[in-house]
Formats: C-alpha cells, structure tokens, sequence
C-alpha cells in the first residue's frame, strides 16, 4: 500500500482533513465504470431539462463567458483514497444556473453524462456555492480520464458524486437513484459519515 497510499497515524496535521477508512494518495488514482467517452470541447453541451420552466443546452463557449474561478478542494474516492488540496478551474453551480428558472417543485437533480452513467444529488446539495462544473486540472485542461472535458465537482460528497463528462443536469421533483445508487451505493454519500454504502 505505501508504494502509492500514505497511511496517517498518531499526530499527523492532515489527519484532520481525512475522513474515517480514507488514505492518502501518493498521485491522482483514475476509477471508471465501462468505457472512456471522448468528446472535444467544441462538441461539448450540457442539457438542462425536466422542472425547469424552459429547456436550456449549454456549450463550451456558453460555459467559458460565464465567471470563472481557480480553487482548490479535496477529493475522496469511496474506495477508500483521499488527494487535497487538488486545483482546480471551474463555474460555480450557482452561476450556472443563474440563467435556468427551476420550478418550485423540483426537490433533486440527475447528473446525466457522456456514456450513461448516472449520479444523484438533492437540488440543496447540488446548488451549495462550493460545488462546481470544472474543466481545468492543475492549470491544464481536464484530462479525458478525469473526466474531461468537463465535470462536476462537489467536494463535500464521495467522488463517484462529482459525475465525469457531464452532458445533462435533469431536475426531478423527488431524489431518485441513479446507477450507482441503484447498485448498492449511498444515496448520499458523505465522507465523514462514512455514507458508502446503502442500508437496503
């Protein structure tokens, strides 16, 4: 394990930052269900649809006029590693949305991305201002394997919840599984609870 995993013990200053069952990662570990899509930004688009008062499709040059920022946050995998103070570039969600009216009875979101996968969140986790849509990784593109060329980035969940190649954002008046969750995982997903897996 110590090869690409640092175990912390007794009175290590990062010991704090790591949730409970987590490990260091020595580099950046890259975990995918099924095959890699590939999709050059200018192909891009991010569909906004369901409890919402008018479809909205969002493209890479959409994305790149709204506000920008370059911040760091850290990243925990459900099987069990952890990287901090990972940077990264990005649109808040909330100026995302600023654009998109959600209907009041919408109580959730479904992350719909590039290949099928599926990941989701309630609309009061998905719309807090530390979450983000993110295409740049260490001041360079978003590498396809970490989701490229964009992803969401909600830090203060399990990573499985920040959906690489994000391609739709569907609001849905009550939280739904998506295909993780369907197969076994929280429904939330928070680390310091240790939110891996389901109770059913």
């Amino acid at each position: 394990m110590g090869k690409f995993f640092q175990k912390l013990v007794g009175e290590d200053p990062l010991s704090g930052r790591v949730p409970p069952g987590q490990h260091l990662a020595r580099g950046f570990p890259v975990f995918t269900y099924g095959d890699t899509p590939v999709i050059q930004p200018e192909e891009w688009q991010l569909r906004i649809w369901g409890c919402v008062e008018k479809e909205v499709v969002i493209t890479w040059e959409d994305l790149l006029a709204l506000p920008q920022h370059t911040f760091t946050a850290d990243f925990h995998c459900v099987t069990r590693w952890s990287k901090l103070d990972v940077t990264w570039a990005g649109v808040r969600i909330p100026d995302l949305l600023a654009a998109v009216s959600i209907r009041p009875e919408a109580k959730a979101v479904m992350q719909h991305c590039y290949g099928g996968y599926t990941t989701n969140l309630t609309l009061e986790e998905f719309i807090r201002p530390e979450n983000y849509i993110v295409h740049t990784l260490e001041g360079e593109r978003l590498p396809v394997d970490h989701g490229g060329p964009v992803r969401t980035l909600i830090p203060h969940l399990y990573a499985w919840k920040s959906a690489k190649w994000i391609s739709g954002l569907e609001f849905l008046p009550e939280d739904q599984p998506g295909f993780s969750e369907r197969n076994g995982y929280h429904m939330r997903g928070e680390p310091w609870s240790e939110e891996r897996y389901s109770d059913l």
